[in-house]
């Protein structure tokens, strides 16, 4: 699993001129699932992510989490993070799971993430849509986080 965060003052997600999923400030998580994915991958995921200390404090400095300023989640699928780029200039998604399971963990770790921040704090895009996302890159901070690495 391997999750793009962005710390945004504000980010939505739009499909069909519909907006889906919008939140103030929080992360925004670009999400892509691999095959060899399991259940411990998105608890370990949700974990370190919703307590990663990357907000910050009363002095300026990156010393609170996503839960410590009760922040929101926008969570998007997003099969292109295990693009491979080795031959030619077409990238290969052979890495990326098949939609079906990829849906399913994606489904999960938005319902884990519901667990821990409640439902009214975690929105989502469609997944397999076609979305255009905006967002407010506060910092910026972005972090890349893959769950075989834990690095």
């Amino acid at each position: 699993m391997r999750i793009v965060i962005q710390r945004v003052s504000q980010a939505r997600v739009i499909v069909e001129s519909k907006n889906v999923g919008e939140i103030k400030q929080g992360l925004l998580l670009l999400v892509g699932i691999e095959p060899a994915d399991t259940e411990e991958d998105l608890l370990w995921a949700r974990k370190k992510i919703l307590n990663m200390r990357i907000f910050k404090d009363s002095e300026g400095k990156m010393n609170l989490s996503l839960k410590q300023i009760d922040g929101e989640l926008l969570i998007i699928s997003q099969f292109t993070l295990f693009a491979s780029y080795k031959k030619g200039n077409r990238p290969s998604f052979v890495r990326s799971a098949k939609p079906e399971f990829a849906k399913k963990m994606y489904e999960k770790f938005i319902e884990l993430c519901e667990e821990e921040l409640g439902k009214a704090k975690v929105k989502q895009g469609i997944f397999g849509a076609y979305m255009q996302v905006e967002l407010v890159n506060d910092g910026p901070v972005t972090i890349v986080v893959d769950t075989k690495n834990k690095e």
